[in-house]
């Protein structure tokens, strides 16, 4: 869904971004590191469902992202250099003490890998830093939306959105009439739909081992969410 978001990207109030296919390809793959992981996830005891990205803990996660960044730059150098500063983007926040009670250590060496492979990457690249920002937070905004709409976590406010020249904008999002109102309206078409599918578990479980046979076996469905302006939600 944050590979569809920016490929409907952009208008003459948000501009457009460039490397079109390399940020759109960052956009989709960011997260393809936990394919594997997916194929067999762990249960999540308090919810008797499997483990999301938000409830495993954050030892699991480096340890999926920081192989997967490594893979995705022999597919292209742009996208994997623009995935390692989003999901470094994630741990800087806190500062240096937020980190140490996190479990400084694992964080700490993730970030320094992430900063050493994101100069090796800069290196080979002809692009300025500046370009390379704008994308980054574009996608870390897009990979935000999509999350909100999956969870229906609105209404909700993006804020400092990169849009024409330098300028930035708040994106607010709330739900009406079984659509997202969008505003202002990011997109290039009046209104677009955004799809995704997965496996619809109808129980839930105490033992891990039953849930992912029970998920193997699970139905698949297929999930539209329809994204329009203000004018155009009645």
């Amino acid at each position: 869904m944050c590979g569809q978001i920016g490929r409907a990207w952009g208008n003459e109030r948000f501009g457009t971004f460039e490397p079109a296919e390399e940020v759109c390809l960052a956009a989709e793959q960011h997260d393809t590191g936990w394919a594997d992981w997916e194929l067999a996830p762990e249960l999540d005891l308090a919810s008797g469902l499997p483990q999301t990205f938000t409830t495993t803990d954050f030892s699991t996660r480096l340890a999926i992202t920081t192989p997967w960044i490594e893979k995705l730059a022999a597919q292209s150098r742009y996208a994997a250099l623009l995935v390692s500063l989003h999901h470094c983007s994630f741990f800087t926040n806190p500062g240096p003490l937020g980190r140490l009670r996190e479990g400084g250590r694992e964080i700490h060496s993730f970030l320094a890998e992430g900063a050493t492979l994101q100069a090796r990457l800069r290196q080979t690249l002809d692009r300025s830093d500046l370009e390379i920002e704008r994308n980054h937070r574009l996608i870390r905004a897009w990979d935000g939306l999509s999350h909100d709409i999956i969870l229906k976590r609105v209404p909700t406010t993006r804020k400092d959105i990169p849009a024409a020249g330098a300028t930035r904008l708040d994106l607010h999002v709330h739900y009406q009439d079984g659509v997202f109102v969008v505003a202002p309206w990011p997109f290039a078409a009046d209104r677009i739909v955004l799809r995704t599918e997965g496996r619809l578990l109808e129980t839930t479980f105490t033992d891990g081992e039953a849930m992912r046979r029970a998920l193997a076996d699970a139905p698949w469905v297929e999930l539209r969410y329809d994204l329009v302006a203000p004018s155009s939600s009645g």
